[in-house]
């Protein structure tokens, strides 16, 4: 269903990876320690871009695995109400829906400290995909934590397989949390493992420099990291809008200025507006004219995401979008 109570007869974008509970400060410019109370957002990138995807009137998919708890039952009662097929979600007996605690820098930026030891979401085992629902995909969205421990980083690499077999277009966002990794070399070394099967990948000027090793944000440093198979590489600047590079054209669309809150879900929501508006024609990618009124469209999206606390609760819908884009 589409966020308006019509079925959307758009192609199917299917997220794959975590969905959690971020605990937000109820106070901006604390500590973890001095908050003085918590918030509770769900959140987690896949689910944030799925949910993006039906709020603006799209077709979205969830597959990961939640725990049988609370937590994750809420959790998929919200990707229902939203509208998102849940006919991709494992519960798993044994271990709990992860939870992370957010500090929100007075920015509006944030610090996260992960509960995982090991969450539901890293047990999901390659036999426990759903197959049928991957297949009909027409875009297939993921990130990198999916990637971090067995069996999860197994069925990740078949979920984006069988994808790729049915002709989905692959998107990736590696969405750093480098909290969660061994260590930063592990992290840069898995993230790149699947880089080259990504036909569409978003980076934000902190990744961009994390995976280049460089400090360095230019056209150089991003086209250090083309392959041959990639067909848009986006680079996210916040508040400087966005850089865009393909085989024939490059350039940057600017951002909009809001009253920044809270920054979780911009780029989530960047994603799932642009999948929303390419997912049935892929040629938009090859129309620079085109593409750049679909990034300026998710540079909206994006800005105002960060407008309310938390992610899901501040994913836009397309009158708001359009409010923002037609504003004098």
């Amino acid at each position: 269903m589409a966020s308006n109570g019509a079925v959307s007869d758009s192609g199917l974008i299917v997220s794959f990876g975590e969905m959690l509970i971020d605990f937000v400060p109820t106070e901006s410019g604390v500590s973890l320690a001095e908050a003085p109370g918590f918030l509770k957002a769900p959140g987690g990138a896949p689910a944030n871009v799925a949910i993006a995807v039906t709020r603006l009137g799209g077709k979205a998919a969830f597959v990961g695995k939640l725990g049988d708890d609370e937590f994750g039952h809420m959790l998929a009662g919200i990707l229902k109400e939203n509208g998102v097929n849940g006919d991709g979600i494992n519960f798993d007996q044994g271990a709990r829906t992860a939870l992370a605690f957010v500090t929100l820098r007075a920015d509006g930026d944030r610090e996260f400290m992960f509960y995982r030891n090991p969450s539901a979401d890293m047990l999901l085992k390659p036999e426990e995909l759903n197959l049928e629902l991957i297949q009909s995909a027409k875009a297939f969205h993921y990130g990198s934590i999916s990637l971090i421990v067995e069996p999860c980083r197994s069925a990740h690499l078949k979920a984006m397989e069988v994808a790729k077999d049915a002709g989905a277009l692959l998107s990736y966002d590696p969405n750093l949390r480098l909290p969660l990794w061994p260590s930063a070399e592990e992290a840069r070394v898995q993230i790149m493992s699947i880089w080259e099967k990504a036909e569409v990948i978003k980076v934000s000027d902190v990744e961009l420099e994390f995976l280049t090793g460089s400090d360095k944000i230019d056209d150089e440093s991003a086209l250090s990291l083309w392959h041959p198979n990639l067909k848009l590489l986006l680079v996210t600047l916040g508040e400087k809008g966005c850089r865009y590079y393909t085989k024939h054209f490059k350039g940057s669309v600017d951002a909009f200025h809001v009253e920044t809150v809270d920054t979780t879900g911009a780029g989530d929501s960047f994603v799932g507006a642009l999948l929303t508006k390419v997912v049935d024609d892929h040629s938009i990618l090859e129309d620079e004219g085109r593409l750049r009124e679909v990034l300026k469209f998710a540079n909206a999206c994006g800005a105002i995401t960060t407008t309310k606390k938390g992610a899901i609760p501040a994913l836009p819908t397309e009158t708001e979008v359009l409010s923002l884009l037609n504003a004098p």
